[in-house]
C-alpha cells in the first residue's frame, strides 16, 4: 500500500502497537524507561555509523520502530496514575468495606442515572495521605439539592467500591469503559453526607464549566424548549448530557448522530466563519501570521469548552497542523497531516485510541479523503446546486464506507436512510452553527432580540422533527446485526480491495478483491462453527427470572416477565447479537430442565419440590422460596446451588452462609453474573 511509503505513518503504527501492548500487558515503568534509553542510544549510534559510511542500514529503521513501540508503552504507563506510589488505591484494601475520610474535587458532571447523579472526581486525599487518581461518584438523587459544580471540593466518610463486571453475556462492559478513563473505583453516598470545603483553586475544566453555565444562564430567559437548549449545548458547547433519550435515539436511528458530536465537520465550519470574521487582520503587517495564531487559539479554546472530547480534539489538532503548514508555506499531505495529529493526540491522551468517537472520526476522514475524490469523479453536474448536493452525497457515502464496520461492531445497527438525513441537515448545518454563534455572542452581551432567539429555536425544532420522522421509518433501520471484531478486519479488507479493483480494474487488484471475499466467507464459516451449540444460561435480572437454553442456532427463553415488549428482553437481545443466534422463542419457566446427562431443579416461591424422584445436579432458587435449604441439600445433594436476581437480598445472604457451612458451591447472579452450563 502506498500509504505505508510515508515514514510518519509507519512510525505511528508502531507507536499504536506500543499503546496496545502497554494497555493489555502490565510492564513495570522502570523496565520500560530502561528499554527506551537503550533503544534511543542504539538508534543514535546507528545514525552516526550510517552517516559516516554514507549507506542505508536496515537496522536503523528497525531500531527506530522499536523506539516508537517502547515510547507507546511508556506513554501508557506515564499517563496511568495507578502506576505511581501516591495513587489512592495504594491507601485502601481491596474487597473490604473499610471506611476512609476522602477529600475530592469535582472534575466532570456526567449524565444522571435513574437513581443517582453521577460525577467524575479527582481524589486529593485519603485519610492522612495526599493522593492522586480519578473515581466515579454516585450521589442519591435529591430534588431539594442543587447539582455539584466542577472544581468544588468536598470531604466525605465512606468506602471505595469496586466497579461491577457485566452480569450478563453480551452486556456493555462499563467497568472496562471506565478503566480506559483511568477510573477503577466508585463511591456511593447521600448528598447530606458531603461536607463542602473552601476552595480557591480553579482548573481549566472549572473555567470551561463556568463559561458553559454562564452561556446557559443567558439563554434561559429566551424560553428555549428543553430539547432545543440541549441541542444548542451539543452543537456549540460540546455537552450532550441534557439530550433526552428520545432525541438521542432519533438521531442514532436516522444515521445523524455525528451531527450531535462536535467533530471535523463542525470545527471546519466554525473555522470558515472565524476566518471570514478575522480576514481584515490580514491587511496589517504580519496580519496573516496573527490571524492564524488567533484562529488556533480560538479553536483550542473551543476544544476546552467542549470538554476535550476525542472527536473535537482530533479535528482541531488536524486543522492546527494544516494552519501551521500553510503559514510555513510548505506543501502538506493530508495523510501525513492526519497521522501527525493521531501521534500528537495519543502522546497526550494514549487511551483515546480506544474511544469510539476517536476511531469513527479518523476512519471517516481517511475514507473521505481516499474514496470521495473517486466517487465525485463519476459524475460532475454543471448545475451549482446539483453539484453541491452530489458532492455532499459522495462525502456521506465515503464516510459511511469508512465507519460502517466499526459502527456495526459497537452499535449493531445500520440506518439505511443515513443519506437522506445528511443531504438535508449538512447543507444547513453551517447556517445553524453560524446563527448559533451569533445567538450566544449576543446573549452574553445582553443584546439578543427575542425574534432572533425564536427563529433559532424554531430552526432546531424543525431539524429535530425531521430527524425524528426519518428515524421512524423503521423498515429502513436494520437492528441487532451480529458483528464481531473478526468481521471488522475482513470487511475493511473487502472495502479497500473492492474500491481498488473498481477504480483500477487490473489483474492484481482483482486478485486481492477475490482474496478478501474468500476471507469474508471464511470468517462467516468460522463463526458458524464457534457458536454455542448446547448452552443453558441463568441470566441476572433484578426482580425477575430469565433463563435461556441454546440449541441449533435458537434460544428458548423461559421467564416470568409480564410483557414480551419489556426492556428486560434487552438482556436476551444482547446475548443473541454477541453469540450470533438467529432465532428465539419464549415460554414460561418449568420446574425441571434436563440437559443431556445434567438436571436442573427450579424451586420457586412455593418452595415445593419432589424429594423422591429427583436427583438434580443443580438447584435454582427463584422468587424467594421459603424453604429449609439445609434439608434440601442433605436430601438432594446437588453439585451447585444457584440464586438469580428475583430473590430477596436477605434470603440470598442466608443461603450463601448455609452453602458455605455445607461446603456446597453457591452462585449468586447479582455478584458473579449469569450462570452458564455447556452441555
Amino acid at each position: 500500500m502506498k500509504l505505508l511509503n510515508f515514514t510518519i505513518i509507519k512510525l505511528t503504527i508502531f507507536f499504536i502497537v506500543g499503546i496496545l501492548i502497554g494497555y493489555h500487558f502490565s510492564i513495570e515503568t522502570y523496565t520500560v524507561i530502561v528499554l527506551n534509553i537503550v533503544s534511543v542510544i542504539v538508534l543514535a549510534l546507528l545514525y552516526v555509523a550510517q552517516k559516516r559510511l554514507f549507506t542505508k542500514n536496515i537496522w536503523f529503521g528497525l531500531v527506530a520502530y522499536l523506539c516508537m513501540l517502547n515510547a507507546g508503552i511508556l506513554t501508557v504507563n506515564l499517563h496511568n496514575q495507578k502506576s505511581f506510589s501516591n495513587h489512592y488505591s495504594n491507601y485502601i484494601v481491596e474487597d473490604t468495606a473499610s471506611l476512609h475520610t476522602i477529600n475530592f474535587r469535582i472534575r466532570e458532571v456526567l449524565k444522571p442515572g435513574n437513581y443517582y447523579d453521577k460525577y467524575v472526581i479527582d481524589i486529593l486525599q485519603v485519610d492522612e495521605n495526599k493522593a492522586i487518581g480519578k473515581s466515579l461518584l454516585n450521589i442519591e438523587k435529591d430534588s431539594t439539592l442543587n447539582p455539584l459544580k466542577v472544581d468544588d471540593t468536598y470531604i466525605v466518610r465512606t468506602d471505595f467500591k469496586n466497579l461491577i463486571n457485566p452480569l450478563n453475556p453480551g452486556q456493555f462492559n462499563y467497568k472496562a469503559y471506565l478503566k480506559k478513563k483511568y477510573i477503577y473505583h466508585q463511591l456511593f453516598i447521600e448528598a447530606n453526607s458531603l461536607l463542602k470545603l473552601d476552595n480557591s483553586q480553579t482548573t481549566i475544566f472549572g473555567m470551561a464549566n463556568t463559561f458553559r453555565a454562564h452561556v446557559n444562564s443567558k439563554l434561559k430567559p429566551f424560553n428555549f424548549k428543553p430539547d432545543e437548549l440541549a441541542i444548542i449545548n451539543a452543537l456549540l458547547l460540546g455537552q450532550r448530557q441534557d439530550i433526552s433519550e428520545e432525541v438521542y435515539t432519533s438521531y442514532t436511528n436516522a444515521g445523524a448522530i455525528h451531527i450531535l458530536a462536535v467533530s471535523g465537520l463542525h470545527v471546519g465550519i466554525i473555522l470558515l466563519i472565524l476566518s471570514f470574521v478575522l480576514k481584515p487582520i490580514e491587511r496589517i503587517k504580519h496580519g496573516k501570521l496573527i490571524k492564524i495564531i488567533l484562529l488556533v487559539l480560538m479553536l483550542w479554546s473551543f476544544v476546552i469548552i467542549a470538554g476535550l472530547s476525542a472527536s473535537v480534539t482530533r479535528a482541531v489538532t488536524m486543522f492546527s497542523i494544516v494552519a501551521i503548514g500553510m503559514n510555513l508555506n510548505r506543501p502538506t499531505n493530508i495523510y501525513n497531516t492526519l497521522t501527525i495529529s493521531i501521534l500528537f493526540i495519543l502522546l497526550f491522551k494514549p487511551l483515546f485510541l480506544f474511544d469510539v468517537g476517536f476511531q469513527l472520526s479518523y476512519m471517516a476522514v481517511f475514507a473521505i479523503v481516499t474514496i470521495d475524490p473517486l466517487l465525485y469523479k463519476l459524475w460532475q453536474p454543471k448545475n451549482w446546486v446539483l453539484d453541491k448536493y452530489w458532492h455532499t452525497l459522495t462525502i456521506t457515502i465515503a464516510a459511511q464506507f469508512g465507519i460502517i464496520p466499526i459502527s456495526l461492531y459497537y452499535f449493531h445497527q445500520f440506518p439505511a436512510l443515513f443519506f437522506i438525513s445528511n443531504l438535508v441537515i449538512i447543507p444547513f448545518l453551517g447556517v445553524v452553527l453560524g446563527l448559533g454563534l451569533l445567538v450566544i455572542l449576543m446573549a452574553v452581551l445582553n443584546v439578543l432580540p427575542q425574534l432572533l432567539a425564536s427563529i433559532f429555536g424554531t430552526t432546531i425544532s424543525l431539524m429535530n422533527s425531521f430527524v425524528g420522522w426519518v428515524s421512524h421509518q423503521e423498515a429502513f433501520l436494520f437492528k441487532n446485526i451480529p458483528f464481531n471484531f473478526l468481521y471488522v478486519l475482513v470487511f475493511y479488507g473487502l472495502i479497500i480491495t473492492s474500491f481498488r479493483w473498481f477504480f483500477r480494474n487490473n489483474y492484481s487488484n482483482l486478485k486481492y478483491a477475490l482474496i478478501a471475499i474468500v476471507l469474508v466467507q471464511s470468517a462467516f464459516i468460522y463463526n458458524k462453527y464457534t457458536k454455542p451449540n448446547n448452552q443453558f444460561i441463568v441470566f441476572h435480572k433484578s426482580r425477575n427470572s430469565i433463563i435461556g437454553q441454546v440449541f441449533n442456532n435458537q434460544i428458548t427463553v423461559t421467564h416470568d416477565v409480564d410483557s414480551i415488549a419489556s426492556s428486560k428482553y434487552k438482556i436476551v437481545r444482547d446475548f443473541k447479537v454477541k453469540k450470533h443466534i438467529a432465532h428465539s422463542v419464549f415460554d414460561t419457566i418449568p420446574s425441571f430442565y434436563i440437559l443431556n446427562s445434567k438436571k436442573v431443579l427450579v424451586v420457586d416461591s412455593l418452595g415445593a419440590y419432589n424429594t423422591i424422584k429427583l436427583q438434580p445436579d443443580y438447584v435454582l432458587l427463584r422468587q424467594s422460596p421459603k424453604l429449609n435449604l439445609e434439608r434440601l441439600i442433605s436430601t438432594l445433594k446437588p453439585e451447585i446451588v444457584i440464586a438469580d436476581g428475583s430473590n430477596y437480598k436477605s434470603y440470598v445472604e442466608r443461603w450463601e452462609r448455609i452453602c458455605q457451612k455445607q461446603n456446597i458451591p453457591f452462585h449468586q447472579t447479582s455478584k458473579k453474573g449469569a450462570f452458564v452450563i455447556d452441555y
